[in-house]
């Protein structure tokens, strides 16, 4: 063979061999990415081509179900029932715009295309059932659920509830909601609803419990209280704070303005009870930055991997403020910020004698016939503080509820603690702030089954008529009620 065919063989078969590499690597290398990656319709198609399995709460009742979708090769699409009021828990699955919250964590398992469902698949070959998607089984309780949506009524705002014996999530609560099946096809219809939804200045698409953070404002004093507590700042919640009035910031010749009187030198049991700034932006001031810095974290703030699966935004608790940033912050307000998510675990926490519970919503995962493959166990977070001082601030908010700001939590024959918030927020303070409230109630045993926390973004009041107690402590008490009537 002459030297110019050599050359034209050698490079031929080294494009033959470039092409062998490519293909394998296309089959085996890439085979997965490009199966699975959203550009390629036939991943959708063969998504909508079952019907999904369904998210189920308390008591075995299914909220989401298909429909059979006409006039298109998505073959099924995902309904919802009473959507609005799961949406925060459900999140949506949309044949045009995709997948959310539970729908998308969870999409192998609803699906049927999870590793765990092979032998159910390979089953279905031989006896020709058809491709069935397993099952969410969550720990939502219907009625605190439905008793939240409903008091919250046509106010902007979050609620979020915890079993505190076990992170269990009884509620979970954002409106203005939406409807997750108004946009689960492909159609015009469809576009429209999430083009509104979506454009809407009420941010209905956020879920508000998980994904908003607030200022606190006095419910975080709390937190306050455990810091002094565990920090020796104080010991005797009876005892004369050595507060003055008026205090005035440190580092700085403003005073700490208080909405309530006899705040001077008042116990850290009376302060709570009253809500006095004063008492706990000093008391913030004597723990310092740094410590109160660790306590809230203990609590859970400054986490940004708060997982219920569906992931929290974090809280803040800053760690840089200068003293008189601090003080305000121990109070709720400055640079302090948190979601309904942790109010309710600082309140968990306390509830459960110092033992906060990671928060969770998925309780099992089923195959289509029932069998469990997976199931959750609780999961100890952290001790923000010992069992004696959490007993110490149990009996603050109980005062509080009993003889303080909170008795529109009251509820017959129970136990209920609790601490009302008005956060100011805006330039100036000037915007109307929001109504806050966290609860706990107990069991006759001691024990207790739920904590709350409440927020109210807006609301039709007057400024002046906003307060946690007046607008958020009902709505904590109508979740309470619920939990204590619908337990096990």
């Amino acid at each position: 063979m002459n030297k110019p065919l050599r050359r034209i063989s050698l490079f031929c078969g080294l494009l033959v061999l470039a092409l062998l590499i490519r293909t394998n690597w296309i089959q085996y290398v890439q085979a997965e990415d490009l199966s699975t990656r959203k550009e390629n319709r036939r991943v959708q198609i063969a998504q909508y081509a079952t019907e999904r399995g369904n998210i189920i709460v308390k008591g075995g009742e299914p909220i989401t179900g298909s429909a059979v979708t006409n006039g298109s090769d998505y073959k099924f699409k995902r309904t919802y029932l009473d959507g609005p009021l799961w949406a925060p828990v459900t999140g949506y699955a949309s044949q045009a715009y995709g997948s959310t919250q539970l729908e998308s964590l969870e999409d192998q398992i609803l699906t049927g295309n999870d590793d765990r469902l092979f032998f159910d698949r390979t089953i279905g070959m031989f006896t020709g059932e058809k491709k069935q998607g397993g099952n969410v089984v969550t720990t939502l309780n219907p009625a605190a659920q439905k008793a939240a949506f409903e008091k919250l009524g046509d106010k902007k705002g979050a609620v979020a509830a915890i079993d505190p014996r076990t992170g269990a999530i009884l509620a979970l609560v954002s409106t203005p909601s939406y409807d997750p099946s108004s946009f689960a096809g492909n159609s015009k219809d469809d576009e429209k609803a999430w083009v509104s939804l979506k454009d809407s200045e009420d941010k209905n698409l956020v879920n508000r419990a998980l994904r908003e953070t607030y200022p606190p404002g006095s419910t975080f004093k709390v937190v306050t209280a455990a810091a002094a507590l565990e920090h020796g700042a104080v010991s005797d919640i009876n005892a004369p704070t050595d507060t003055p009035e008026p205090y005035i910031l440190p580092g700085t010749q403003t005073p700490m303005v208080n909405h309530a009187s006899g705040c001077e030198k008042a116990s850290l049991n009376e302060a709570m009870r009253v809500s006095c700034n004063s008492v706990f932006a000093n008391l913030g001031d004597k723990v310092t930055r740094d410590k109160m810095v660790q306590t809230a974290e203990k609590f859970g703030f400054n986490n940004d991997k708060i997982d219920t699966p569906v992931r929290a935004f974090a809280s803040v608790y800053d760690k840089k403020m200068n003293r008189d940033g601090n003080a305000q912050s121990s109070i709720g307000q400055f640079n302090t910020a948190a979601t309904p998510l942790q109010m309710a675990m600082v309140t968990a926490a306390i509830a459960n004698d110092g033992k906060l519970m990671k928060p969770y919503m998925v309780d099992q995962l089923t195959a289509p016939n029932l069998d469990v493959i997976e199931k959750h166990d609780p999961q100890e977070m952290g001790r923000p503080l010992s069992a004696a001082n959490a007993q110490k601030v149990q009996e603050m908010m109980v005062n509080v509820v009993e003889k303080g700001t909170g008795a529109n939590a009251k509820i017959k024959d129970t136990k209920v603690g609790g601490k009302t918030g008005t956060a100011q927020h805006g330039e100036g303070n000037k915007k109307r702030p929001y109504a806050w409230f966290i609860s706990y109630a107990e069991n006759p045993d001691g024990t207790s089954p739920v904590a709350v926390a409440v927020v109210i973004e807006d609301s039709g009041a007057d400024r002046e008529d906003i307060s946690g107690g007046g607008l958020a402590a009902p709505v904590a008490k109508a979740v309470m009620e619920a939990v204590l009537k619908n337990q096990g």
